[in-house]
Formats: structure tokens, C-alpha cells, sequence
């Protein structure tokens, strides 16, 4: 990525990441970017770095605009390595003794991250730091999705740098909302569903501090893709509804399957639920990546998930999928378990414990079937789908 002048004086000089297809357990089918941001003012800011193997190229975009020796301070809004693995490479090239304005908590996971002796400068909740005809505030937001992660606001222009906070993995040629159109509130929903779910209640009291604080948002520009410039409050309003966990009327059935048993039981599932009028989307773990799962829990309302039992055991697909959700807390949701077996069947009622751990509303204590379904087998999925199906529609 070339570096671009986003408005008057303030530029995007991070990397493209073409190539990433896994972001620590997250599909990443699009790539993704490590934004950064340079603030040419009276003193000149850089606004977070990129991960280590694109420090070169970081630099080099820097280089474009002003010798990076230039720089008088940096700011780490997250510590993160996407964010912060270019700083060694950074700080050895403009200068060790340069400050780095962070979070109290930024100050100490940097130190745990480096060795450098680097010149931390820790900031309160709301502070200031003026650049001279610009100023900087500082707003923590704590647990969103790291203990050191904030924001920083550029006050005469209106411009949040939001880190982590409403961004998404997308690579593309696109630099802004309006470039991408529609095509990114999917990306944007992923991105919510598997990094940000679990701070739902946290994300809505932020939203709410900002309301007091009477901020408003020119344009929003996160670390990973693209900026919001044409309508910023769009991606403000989703994190609204996706925190409030408000559910769709929609089954999810997600399973995995040895000899096929599972997934018959998983089909007729669906049908039956479909046959009471409500959404259903099957989802075959072998084929489905855990993280778009994710995406699609959270506006269902039931999560029916289905595993064979190998070795008196859940199948280790549906146990990661399982230990993945549980991380993530979706709320709101009905439950259900079911699955074949041979000769010992624990699978079903592991789900169930699961599910109910997780607070799940269970209506059924799960339904298992030896071997291959028959005929009455079928009804029994079919009659199982539509219980769960009536439960969505009337809840």
C-alpha cells in the first residue's frame, strides 16, 4: 500500500497484507492491513506501527512524505504485534529517545514485549497532547479488545483512530467505506462476531461515554481496513445492534459427521425446523471455518449443534467449535444437542452440558440415534427441527 493523504496533513502509511488466510485461529479469506497513520502539525505524529515483516515497507511509505527522523513522538493505541512489531525497526530509525505515548497498561505490556529502554509516556483517560495547531485526546477503552487498548481523537478535524475498534480484515485496492459500498458490512460483521462479541457490554458503555462527551466523527479510521469517511456513525450504529445481541428468527445447525449418520439427522433437523416458517442455515464443520460460524451465531436465535461420538468422545471438530463459542459468550440464545453413534453415545449429552454452561436456553434434552436413522428416526429429526423451529418462532 502506497502511503495517501486522507485529509489536509494526515496520512495512511500502513502495509497491505494480501497473503494471511489465518489471524490466530480467524479465517482471513480477504487478507488484511495494518493501518497506520502520520499527522504532519507543527510536531508530527505517527499513529501506530504494522507487523514486523512490513516495517520495511512501512518505512518506506513514510518515507514519502518526510524523512521519518522527522517524527517527534509515536502513539501506540494497542500493543498488540500487528500494531506494534514494526516498533523496534521504527524506533531504530527516528530515534530511540523518541516518546511513545501509550496506556498505563499499553506502557507495561510494550516493556514485557521489548527489551528496548524505550521513552514511555503513559496518558490518563481524556488527556491532551497538542501538536500545535491540532490536538490529540486520549480515550481508554479498556478491554476492547486488550487491557492497554485506546483510542485516540483528533479534535479540530474530528478523526478517531479506533486501533482495533471497528475494523475489519479486507484487503483490497479500497481505501474508504464509500469505495467498497455494502460489500463491507459483512467483513465488518465477522470482524464484530469473533473479536469483539465478548466485550458487547463494554462496546455499549463506550458508545454511551462518547454520547456525553458530545464527540462527533468526521471519519473513523481503524487499524485493519478500510477508513469511514462517508457515513462514520453506519459502523457506530452495528456495533449498537450487534452488542445488543438481538436475535433474527433463525435456527443455525452446526455439526460434523463420520459416516454421514450426523448429517442426515442434521438435514431433517432443518427441514422440520423450516416447515415452521423460520430461517435455517446448516453448517458442516468440515467445510464451514469455525470463525464464519461464529459470524452466523450471532443473530441466531437457536444453536443446534450435532457430533458423532468417537472414543466415548465428542468429535474434535465440534469440541473446537464448542471451546471457540464458549470463549466468545453469545447471550440470548436457545440450544440444542444431537448425534449418532455406535455403541456408547456421550456425544449429545456433552453438547448439552456445554450448552447449558454456557446459558443457553435448552428445550430438549438432545436427541441421539444409533447407527443409521430409520424411517422413524427421520420423523423423530423432523419432529426435533420443528420443536426447535416453533420455539424460535414464538420466542
Amino acid at each position: 500500500m502506497e502511503q495517501m493523504e486522507i485529509a489536509k496533513g494526515i496520512y495512511s502509511v500502513g502495509a497491505v497484507d494480501w497473503n494471511i488466510r489465518d489471524f490466530h485461529g480467524y479465517s482471513t479469506h480477504n487478507g488484511t492491513t495494518y493501518n497506520a497513520f502520520l499527522i504532519v502539525d507543527e510536531k508530527i505524529v505517527l499513529i501506530d506501527t504494522v507487523k514486523k515483516a512490513f516495517s520495511d515497507q512501512f518505512l518506506d511509505n513514510i518515507s514519502t512524505i518526510i524523512d521519518p527522523k522527522k517524527i517527534d513522538f509515536l502513539i501506540s493505541n494497542h500493543t498488540e504485534m500487528d500494531h506494534s512489531g514494526g516498533l523496534p525497526r521504527v524506533m531504530h530509525r527516528i530515534g530511540e529517545d523518541k516518546p511513545i505515548y501509550c496506556s498505563k497498561m499499553g506502557e507495561k505490556n510494550l516493556s514485557k514485549h521489548f527489551p528496548q529502554k524505550w521513552n514511555y509516556r503513559a496518558v490518563e483517560n481524556g488527556s491532551t497532547l497538542s501538536l500545535g495547531k491540532r490536538t490529540l485526546q486520549f480515550l481508554e477503552t479498556r478491554m476492547l479488545h486488550w487491557p492497554d487498548s485506546m483510542f485516540t481523537y483528533l479534535v479540530e478535524d474530528k478523526i478517531l483512530f479506533s486501533s482495533d475498534g471497528f475494523g475489519q480484515h479486507y484487503a483490497g485496492p479500497e481505501k474508504f467505506d464509500d469505495q467498497v459500498g455494502d460489500a463491507i458490512m459483512p467483513h465488518a460483521k465477522k470482524y464484530f462476531a469473533n473479536i469483539l462479541l465478548l466485550y458487547a457490554a463494554k462496546t455499549l458503555k463506550l458508545v454511551d461515554t462518547v454520547k456525553e462527551m458530545g464527540l462527533a466523527f468526521h471519519m473513523i479510521c481503524p487499524d485493519h481496513g478500510i477508513i469511514w469517511r462517508k457515513n462514520p456513525q453506519r459502523i457506530i450504529d452495528a456495533y449498537v445492534e450487534w452488542s445488543e445481541q438481538k436475535s433474527a428468527k433463525k435456527v443455525l445447525i452446526v455439526y460434523d459427521t463420520m459416516w454421514h449418520s450426523t448429517e442426515k439427522m442434521a438435514e431433517k433437523i432443518a427441514e422440520g425446523a423450516a416447515r415452521e416458517g423460520v430461517e435455517v442455515r446448516p453448517m458442516n464443520l468440515r467445510h464451514c471455518h469455525r470463525s464464519d460460524v461464529m459470524t452466523e451465531v450471532m443473530d441466531a436465535r437457536a444453536i443446534v449443534v450435532g457430533s458423532p461420538t468417537l472414543n466415548n468422545n465428542l468429535y474434535p471438530t465440534v469440541s473446537d467449535f464448542l471451546t471457540y463459542m464458549k470463549g466468545l459468550k453469545p447471550k440470548n440464545k436457545i440450544g440444542a444437542a444431537f448425534g449418532s453413534y455406535g455403541w456408547s453415545g456421550e456425544a449429545a449429552g456433552m453438547i448439552q452440558s456445554e450448552l447449558e454452561g454456557m446459558k443457553f436456553e435448552t428445550i430438549d434434552p438432545g436427541l441421539k440415534i444409533q447407527y443409521v436413522p430409520d424411517p422413524e428416526e427421520i420423523d423423530a429429526c423432523i419432529g426435533f427441527g420443528r420443536k426447535i423451529g416453533k420455539a424460535v418462532k414464538d420466542g
